[in-house]
């Protein structure tokens, strides 16, 4: 059964995260979204993944985020921040959660969020990271995406036109097309933090998970295609290794032939297999 409350009030937007609860000292997911942080919603999770995971008793905590470029890229790492603090604090008025028990989880951009989690003051106990990236000072998201590039050019007035100057939490599919000409033009930092990669590297690289790995990072699930066209598959990797070299447990599940947002076929075999393996993984590093 799902209840929605708002987790977060700013002076222009109300912030809302869906709970399943499964009842006193369950462990949490909190999960995010994809987007690329421009567009997406909390209602994106498949009904199918909420349900397998409750089904072991996990409550999942499926939160929405302000968007850029609407938002400071400063103000959306903070509704995340204020959303693990949220489900410690404030929820447990309504749910007795056992918040010693906080999984992180997302995908794509949710999976980048969920890895930069692990880089703050809490830290959550684990970290489940659907095809998310680690390095976003990257060339594949500095440099014109070839795969991008073989679309219709999108030019700039079309981009801004699908874009406002309000803030937002549901950013609808429209604003996809605004996503497509960053990547085509290699400029999504520019876009989305307002920073420049040159000028600004070492002020980005503070939101940069895989320069921000110390000891206490939280073990770490990657799951990725190793063809996926829109996050390359080499994202996982290089943070998966990283987390082996310092000595963090982590593991990376590779799915054969998949593009992006493998997931979302559930019922495939090799689907289905990694989603077994992630339950085994919570029971060892969430459950213990």
């Amino acid at each position: 059964m799902k209840e929605t409350r708002i987790y977060k009030q700013t002076e222009n937007c109300s912030i809302s995260a869906d709970i399943y609860y499964q009842g006193a000292g369950s462990p949490v997911i909190i999960y995010i979204h994809s987007g690329a942080l421009i567009f997406g919603t909390r209602e994106w999770l498949p009904i199918e993944q909420i349900e397998f995971l409750t089904n072991y008793g996990f409550s999942v905590v499926n939160i929405d985020y302000r968007l850029a470029p609407e938002t400071n890229f400063d103000f959306i790492i903070e509704d995340i921040r204020d959303a693990i603090n949220w489900v410690r604090t404030e929820a447990t008025q309504w749910y007795d959660f056992d918040v010693t028990k906080i999984a992180l989880m997302g995908g794509s951009a949710g999976g980048y969020l969920s890895l930069l989690t692990g880089t703050m003051d809490f830290k959550p106990n684990v970290i489940i990271s659907f095809y998310g990236y680690g390095d976003i000072l990257g060339n594949w998201y500095t440099q014109p995406s070839e795969y991008y590039c073989n679309k219709p050019i999108i030019d700039r007035m079309s981009a801004l036109s699908r874009i406002g100057n309000v803030e937002i939490t549901n950013g609808e599919w429209d604003r996809f097309d605004y996503y497509v000409y960053c990547r085509q033009q290699g400029i999504w930092i520019q876009e989305v933090t307002k920073m420049d990669p040159k000028i600004d590297k070492d002020k980005i690289k503070q939101y940069n998970p895989i320069d921000n790995i110390a000891e206490g990072y939280p073990p770490t699930l990657f799951l990725h295609g190793n063809q996926d066209t829109d996050v390359p598959y080499e994202q996982s990797v290089i943070m998966y290794e990283k987390l082996k070299d310092m000595g963090i447990y982590s593991k990376l599940i590779t799915i054969d032939g998949a593009d992006h947002v493998f997931d979302h076929n559930f019922k495939d075999e090799q689907v289905q297999f990694a989603f077994a393996e992630l339950i085994d993984f919570l029971k060892v590093h969430l459950l213990k």
